[in-house]
């Protein structure tokens, strides 16, 4: 069991660039039968155009694992800080979030 562990161990690198992250305060996600696909976007409310700043493409099962890992990690932080709130929009409504 521990051969195996050490296998599956990556060394994971990060350039300068990307350690500094992007903020975004909107998300659009597609899917096909093969694939997933989430744009990550920081729309500017004064602004009627907006710029994808990251585009993730990858497979339904690793979307899956990384709803599972989210999940967790938010339940983690709900359990530390206290209960994340997520502000409500109806039906209809234009304003900054997260599409599907």
């Amino acid at each position: 069991m521990e051969d195996l562990k050490k296998q599956q161990e990556i060394a994971i690198e990060i350039d300068d660039v990307t350690a500094q992250g992007a903020y975004i305060n909107l998300a659009m996600i597609g899917h096909s039968e093969n694939e997933f696909i989430l744009d990550f976007i920081f729309a500017q409310p004064q602004n009627k155009k907006a710029k994808v700043r990251s585009r993730i493409i990858t497979s339904p099962a690793h979307v899956k694992m990384l709803v599972a890992a989210l999940k967790d990690n938010i339940d983690k932080y709900e359990a530390r800080f206290g209960e994340i709130k997520a502000q409500n929009q109806q039906p209809g409504e234009k304003r900054i979030g997260f599409y599907n």
